[in-house]
C-alpha cells in the first residue's frame, strides 16, 4: 500500500487501475475519477488490494511446494520414478497435474480485447480470443500502466539486437524438426488470428483440438476436401503412395505465392500449410490416416453410409491428435520423468468443465520460431529457405518416409534465451510485437504473479547477460512486455526454455487438451468411435504408429534426436558453452 500511496501522489487524475493495484487475481473496479475497489471474491485473499491472506490460503502457501522445486524433482532421481511410472502413484500424480494445471484457467473465459471487465461478448462471441487478464486501461500514463519510459522501444530494434540469431543454438534437450513441424500443424488448427476485424479476433470457429486443420474450418471447405465416398478424403497417387489432392479437384483457396504453378499447388485442410513442406508431411499423413480408418470402420460396419463413417473417423483422429500430444509431445517439451499419460477417466470424479476457449496470451506464447534451423537436411541433401519454402514437390521427390527419417535426426532450435530466430522469420516477431501493443497485454511480471511466480526484480535477476539493453529499452522490469519476456528468460539448465513458457503454457495446453468433448463422460466410451476397434486405435495411437502405418517403411520416427546424433552434433557440448 505504501508503494500504491506514493505513486499515486505522482499521478492524481490517473486511473487507479493503471497501477494495477489488485494482487492475487483480485479484480479493479473503477469508482468516479480517482477511487478503486478491488474485488477479492474467492482469491483466498482479502485486504484494500487482495493482499492478506485467509487462514487456509496461509497453510496452504506453507505446504505447497514453488514451482522451481516442483520442477527439479520432476526431472531428476530416475530410479524413484522409474518406480512411480510402474506403480498406482502414476495416476495420481497425473491427476495431480491435470486438476492443479487447468485449475489456473477460468472456465468459462473472462475478458476479450474489446472489453476489461466481465461482459456477456466476452463470452458468447466466439469470434474473440479470451483473455486472461484485461488490457491494460487505455489512459494510462505509460503503455504497461504507470510503470517504465512513456515510450517501448521500437519492435524492430528490439528483434534485431535481442531475438534475431547469430549463430544456431540446438535445443537442449534434443527436440528435433520433426516436433517443430508437429507445434505449427498443430496449433494452426486453433491459432487462426484475423486482424482483418481487429485486434484480438479468430477465424477459427473451433477453440481447441477439432482437427480443422485436416478437414478445414468450415463446411464449404470440408465438403471440398472430401471424397464422398467411405468417408475419406479426396487424394491423389504417386507412385502407388497418398498424398493430398490438387486443388483443381478439391477447389478451396490456399495461400500460395502467385509465382506457384496450379498444378504444385495442393488442397489442404488449413490454407497456410502450402508454405512449409514439413507442414505438408503432416497433412499426407493424417490423409493417410483418415482413409486409412475409414477402411477399418467400414469392415466392421458395412451398414454405415458415408457420412457415418467421416464423421466417426473425425473423432478417432482427434482422439489420436490428443494422446500424441499429451504422451509425447508435451512429455518431450517438459522433460519430465514422470510418464505422462492420457486418460480422460482420471478427471471423472473431479469438478471439471469441458469446454475451451483460445486464449490472446496462448496465442503470443505460442511464436516458437527458434525452432527453425539454419537450412534443412534430407537424404544427404542440404536444403536452404529458397529451396525449401513453398516447394510442395519435396514431398513426392524424397516421399514421406525419408522426410520424416530426416526431420526427426535434425536438431531444432532453442526457443528460450534469446538471439536464436533464423532472419527469415523474425518479422513474425516484431508483428507479434506490435499486435500485443495493440491488444494492450498486460506486463510480463503480471502474468508471473497471475501463475503464482514470483515477480523478477531486476532484469539482471530475468535475464543476465542482456539485463543493460533491455534496462536502457524498458527503464523498469515491471514495464517489460510478455512476449520479449518469454522468449528472453533465462533458460532453465539443460531446458528448451525458462521457466515461465512451461508454467504458463502447460495450463493453457492441458486444459485445452482434456476441455475437449470427447474426452468426457459422455463421450469418452467406445461406442463413439465405432466401438472397440476405433477405441483402440484412440488408446494405442503413439507418432510412430502414425507414421509406421502409413509408409512403405518404418524410419527413425520421434519428437527427440537419436542419442548417437546427439553426440555427433555435440548438442550436450555445446548448451555448456552457449547456456544464457
Amino acid at each position: 500500500m505504501t508503494c500504491f500511496s506514493q505513486s499515486f501522489i505522482l499521478f492524481s487524475s490517473v486511473n487507479p487501475c493503471c497501477y494495477i493495484p489488485c494482487q492475487h487475481w483480485g479484480v479493479c473496479v473503477r469508482y468516479g475519477v480517482d477511487k478503486y475497489e478491488c474485488d477479492c471474491t474467492r482469491s483466498g485473499y482479502y485486504g484494500k488490494n487482495c493482499t492478506i491472506p485467509e487462514f487456509w490460503t496461509r497453510v496452504r502457501a506453507y505446504l505447497k511446494p514453488s514451482p522451481p522445486v516442483v520442477h527439479y524433482i520432476l526431472t531428476h532421481f530416475q530410479w524413484l520414478w522409474d518406480i512411480i511410472n510402474n506403480t498406482f502413484l502414476r495416476d495420481v500424480l497425473m491427476r495431480v497435474v491435470l486438476t492443479v494445471r487447468s485449475n489456473l484457467i477460468p472456465s468459462p473465459p473472462t475478458f476479450n480485447s474489446k472489453h476489461g471487465y466481465l461482459s456477456w461478448e466476452s463470452y458468447y462471441n466466439l469470434s474473440y480470443y479470451t483473455r486472461l487478464l484485461p488490457p491494460v486501461p487505455e489512459d494510462c500514463p505509460t503503455p504497461l500502466g504507470v510503470k517504465g519510459k512513456a515510450g517501448l522501444p521500437d519492435p524492430e530494434l528490439l528483434v534485431e539486437r535481442l531475438l534475431k540469431r547469430r549463430t544456431f543454438r540446438p535445443d537442449p534437450q534434443g527436440t528435433n524438426l520433426m516436433f517443430g513441424f508437429f507445434a505449427q500443424h498443430f496449433t494452426h488448427q486453433f491459432f487462426k488470428t484475423y486482424n482483418h476485424m481487429g485486434f484480438g479476433f479468430t477465424k477459427a470457429l473451433e477453440h481447441g483440438v477439432g482437427a480443422g486443420h485436416i478437414y478445414g474450418d468450415n463446411l464449404e471447405r470440408q465438403l471440398h476436401l472430401r471424397l464422398h465416398k467411405d468417408g475419406k478424403l479426396k487424394y491423389q497417387l504417386n507412385d502407388g503412395e497418398m498424398y493430398p489432392p490438387p486443388i483443381a479437384e478439391a477447389p478451396i483457396r490456399m495461400d500460395y505465392p502467385s509465382w506457384i504453378p496450379p498444378e504444385d499447388r495442393i488442397a489442404i485442410g488449413q490454407e497456410v500449410f502450402g508454405i512449409l513442406p514439413g507442414l505438408g508431411m503432416y497433412a499426407t499423413l493424417w490423409l493417410r490416416e483418415h482413409n486409412r480408418v475409414c477402411d477399418i470402420l467400414k469392415a466392421g460396419h458395412p451398414t454405415w453410409d458415408d457420412e457415418q463413417l467421416f464423421q466417426t473417423a473425425r473423432l478417432i483422429i482427434i482422439g489420436e491428435t490428443i494422446k500424441i500430444v499429451i504422451e509425447e509431445y508435451v512429455q518431450q517439451l517438459s522433460g519430465y520423468l514422470l510418464r505422462l499419460k492420457f486418460d480422460p477417466t482420471l478427471l471423472f470424479n473431479s469438478q471439471f468443465q469441458y469446454g475451451n476457449r483460445i486464449s490472446v496470451e496462448f496465442v503470443q506464447l505460442y511464436h516458437w520460431h527458434p525452432l527453425m534451423p539454419d537450412s534443412f537436411f534430407i537424404d544427404g541433401d542440404e536444403l536452404s529457405y529458397k529451396q525449401f519454402l513453398y516447394n510442395t514437390s519435396i514431398l513426392i521427390h524424397y516421399g514421406i518416409d525419408k522426410l520424416v527419417d530426416a526431420f526427426s535426426r535434425q536438431v531444432a532450435g532453442q526457443i528460450g534465451g534469446g538471439h536464436n530466430m533464423h532472419p527469415v522469420v523474425t518479422h513474425v516477431a516484431v508483428r507479434t510485437i506490435k499486435e500485443s501493443r495493440e491488444l494492450r497485454i498486460q506486463p510480463f511480471n503480471e502474468y508471473r504473479k497471475r501463475f503464482n511466480l514470483e515477480p523478477y526484480t531486476s532484469f539482471r535477476q530475468f535475464t543476465g547477460k542482456k539485463a543493460r539493453e533491455l534496462e536502457e529499452m524498458y527503464g523498469d522490469v515491471d514495464a517489460l512486455e510478455f512476449y520479449p519476456g518469454l522468449l528472453l528468460e533465462k533458460t532453465r539448465p539443460g531446458a528448451i526454455f525458462g521457466e515461465s513458457m512451461v508454467e504458463m503454457g502447460a495450463p493453457f495446453s492441458l486444459k485445452g487438451l482434456l476441455g475437449n468433448p470427447i474426452c468426457s463422460p459422455e463421450y469418452w466410451k467406445p461406442s463413439t468411435f465405432g466401438g472397440k476397434v476405433g477405441f483402440d486405435i484412440v488408446n494405442s495411437a503413439t507418432l510412430k504408429s502414425l507414421v509406421c502405418n502409413n509408409v512403405k517403411t518404418c524410419p527413425y520416427v520421434a519428437f527427440r534426436i537419436p542419442p548417437e546424433t546427439r553426440s555427433q552434433r555435440g548438442v550436450d557440448s555445446k548448451v555448456k558453452t552457449d547456456e544464457l
